[in-house]
């Protein structure tokens, strides 16, 4: 059994390893696919065992043809607008629909209505082209920060990616988050600077500021010929033509030929092979340099910067010319009979069948769960195997998508991304309760199952309730206030369900600050047996950072109370201590000492004790000073160091204590202690503060006790809720 592991491994995807390991035979469809006299290129390998095969392998030409590619940038760049473009000029649709169109119908790829009525993507989309007998897979993912999940589970299964750059706007703080991704799952990328016809387009400056901030490598592959409303097309610095027609402008002359030697030079600096040819001042051809820009781009030591407004034509060009195929990207995966051994995939139809289940979707036939084929054949009615399960599963049904819409297909190999009906997958989360029905739970369950960074959880303070109060105190956690915002209104229209949203509670606690003692006598007579129970000790803090929150301790001598009636005693304690007199929160931190007590012959009993117990907590509450513990935040926050004092002054307000600061390059990493209670909303205040650019992470310390003012406000808040009950 294996299991991919392309980087690091996340806890809901799921591979799959097929049953069956024998290659398509040379009639099957694939073999007829795959068996056409085409044309490739190959200039990177990158796969130890791929040398080890056949040069002629029936497969090689078609995996040569063969892009997985994404479109990600920040917010409102054009990444949708970018894709239906690249459909309509790859005959794909024949209607191009603007994202938020006066015509209502919206963009191809955002098929949810939340996503037309908003005008972003919420959900990544996948969809297939061809363009110049080359077949290309694409995603197309959310932009907004939110729903950054989506964008990890794309590069996670891509070979290429095209990063998209407004001309206007320029890099963005979610175009470095973005850009930090592909880093991390190691993407080979292309820049493509869009809306050139715009006022204040200047893609130049963006350049300049893909360098800078992105630390990019980069230099451009063409040059405009005008801009903003004087654009009229492309230089291909590459093969020095003009996109549109057959000469370059004589006023720009000079510029192209400034911008292609940097082009020739830069890419020099990555490439030994150019490098030598450049400082020979031996002549370099158009495919000397394509050659070079590819090798360079997979080995992810340069990015070619592209240009335009709406034709992506010469884009798809530099897709199919720079990005790998899946064959020249290295994947390995885990061998689970070898202590988790990492082995890397051949990347080819070749072999037992590995794939990667990285997206969950509900269909309207059941669960659509998509794959990435790292390695061997998956075919309609195969049996498969769960590694996290060890289960086998039959392939009922496998498409190949085009946003909403499902085309059904036979067989796919390796390097191909298909979507299955039937195959049961699952996130980490678990779900809201097994036996709890109606739907409310139907839909929080679904989206758990969908979305790793959406989490479910029940207020464990409520109490005892009955089901509509146990809804009510429901919390749902994610990645910010959109994203839940979101998940309210999905369950709001698809599940017909209103969702009343309030703050979390925050678990506060109570203590005690003095030694108080107590004395109390239960005595009841009611005609038959009576009850009967005296308890007499004190209660006092325990001391600071004991491992325990509760102790009890029996320190009486002789037979005051018969040995029998302790357990209900302490039992007594435990129970009142669930629930102090200052704001009703559970009372911790706290030592019981029972030093003497009286019993009686007939009228004692475990019940007696264990509300003389109770009465007698409540009677000494009061004189042990008690006050009200908050949790306490270790949070750790990362800025641009510009940022730095205005993010310290936030930490402040919200009566946080910074214990270090610290430099990391040109952010400003602090840490501080924040009290929960005021640090809802922050991601989104910090975004604010710091244009989109700040992260944080934060983690339970301790608890500590609130100030007079906050403990009185929550006090009066909790006497007056009693009061109006």
């Amino acid at each position: 059994m294996v299991r991919s592991s392309r980087s690091s491994t996340t806890r809901f995807l799921y591979s799959l390893c097929s049953t069956s390991s024998k290659p398509p035979p040379p009639h099957s469809p694939i073999a007829a696919l795959l068996a056409g006299n085409l044309h490739s290129r190959r200039f990177s390998s990158g796969s130890a065992a791929r040398a080890r095969e056949p040069k002629e392998a029936w497969w090689r030409e078609s995996m040569d043809r063969l892009r997985n590619i994404g479109i990600l940038a920040h917010i409102d760049s054009g990444k949708t607008t970018l894709t239906e473009r690249i459909l309509y000029y790859t005959g794909r649709i024949h209607e191009i629909h603007e994202v938020r169109g006066k015509d209502g119908v919206g963009a191809k790829m955002d098929s949810m209505d939340l996503e037309r009525e908003k005008g972003i993507a919420i959900q990544s989309a996948a969809t297939y082209c061809t363009w110049n007998g080359y077949q290309v897979n694409i995603i197309d993912s959310p932009g907004h920060v939110d729903f950054t999940i989506e964008v990890e589970r794309a590069l996670r299964v891509l070979d290429g990616a095209i990063l998209v750059l407004c001309s206007v706007g320029g890099v963005q703080s979610q175009s470095i988050t973005v850009d930090r991704q592909m880093r991390r799952y190691e993407v080979p990328r292309l820049a493509f600077i869009n809306k050139l016809d715009r006022m204040g387009a200047d893609p130049w400056k963006v350049l300049s500021q893909a360098r800078a901030k992105l630390r990019h490598n980069s230099a451009a592959v063409q040059v405009p010929i005008g801009l903003e409303d004087d654009f009229q097309g492309l230089v291909d610095l590459v093969h020095s033509e003009k996109v549109v027609s057959e000469e370059i402008p004589s006023n720009i002359e000079a510029l192209v030929a400034e911008k292609r030697r940097e082009l020739i030079e830069v890419v020099s600096e990555v490439d030994d092979k150019l490098a030598e040819a450049f400082l020979s001042d031996e002549p370099i051809s158009s495919t000397d340099l394509e050659e070079a820009i590819r090798r360079a781009t997979i080995s992810r030591r340069f990015i070619p910067v592209f240009m335009g407004i709406q034709g992506v034509q010469p884009l798809l060009d530099g897709v199919l010319s720079y990005l790998p195929c899946p064959t020249e990207v290295s994947n390995y995966a885990l061998d689970q009979t070898k202590n988790e051994e990492k082995v890397e995939l051949s990347g080819t139809p070749v072999g037992p069948l590995v794939a990667l289940a990285f997206k969950l979707e509900e269909g309207r036939f059941g669960q659509l769960t998509y794959l990435r084929i790292y390695e061997g054949v998956i075919r309609k009615g195969d049996f498969i195997t769960n590694i996290n399960t060890g289960k086998k599963v039959k392939v009922p049904r496998l498409v190949r998508s085009h946003s909403n819409e499902m085309e059904d297909i036979q067989e796919a190999h390796a390097g191909q991304i298909v979507a299955v009906f039937g195959v049961d997958c699952a996130s980490a989360v678990s779900p809201v309760s097994k036996d709890s029905g109606g739907q409310f739970s139907k839909a929080l369950n679904r989206f758990q199952r969908e979305d790793p960074t959406f989490r479910v959880g029940l207020d464990a303070e409520s109490g005892q309730l009955d089901n509509l109060k146990l809804y009510e105190q429901t919390i749902i956690s994610g990645m910010g206030e959109l994203h839940l915002d979101i998940y309210v209104e999905r369950i709001r229209r698809e599940y017909k369900v209103d969702a009343t949203v309030g703050k979390p509670r925050v678990n506060f606690r109570e203590t005690v600050t003095q030694r108080a003692e107590f004395d109390y006598l239960h005595k009841k007579q009611s005609g038959g047996q009576g009850q009967y129970g005296r308890v007499c000790g004190y209660v006092e803090p325990l001391p600071t950072g004991s491992p325990t929150k509760f102790e009890f301790e029996n320190n009486i001598v002789g037979q005051a109370i018969p040995s029998n009636f302790v357990p209900a005693i302490e039992k007594g304690f435990k129970e009142a201590a669930n629930s102090g007199s200052l704001i009703g929160y559970p009372v911790e931190n706290i030592r019981i000492v029972l030093t003497d007590g009286a019993s009686h012959a007939v009228d004692s009993s475990e019940l007696a004790f264990k509300l003389a117990a109770i009465y007698a907590f409540r009677q000494c509450y009061t004189a042990a000073k008690p006050v009200v513990l908050e949790p306490v935040m270790l949070v750790e926050l990362k800025a641009p160091t510009e940022f730095q004092g205005t993010v310290i002054g936030d930490i402040n307000k919200r009566k946080g204590l910074i214990v270090g600061n610290d430099q990391e390059g040109d952010d400003s990493v602090v840490t501080a202690h924040v009290p929960l209670n005021n640090m809802f909303g922050y991601s989104t205040s910090l975004r604010s503060m710091t244009q989109g650019k700040g992260e944080f992470t934060m983690e339970y310390k301790e608890h500590s006790p609130v100030s007079n003012d906050v403990q009185m406000q929550l006090v009066n808040t909790y006497k007056a809720t009693k009061a109006a009950e």
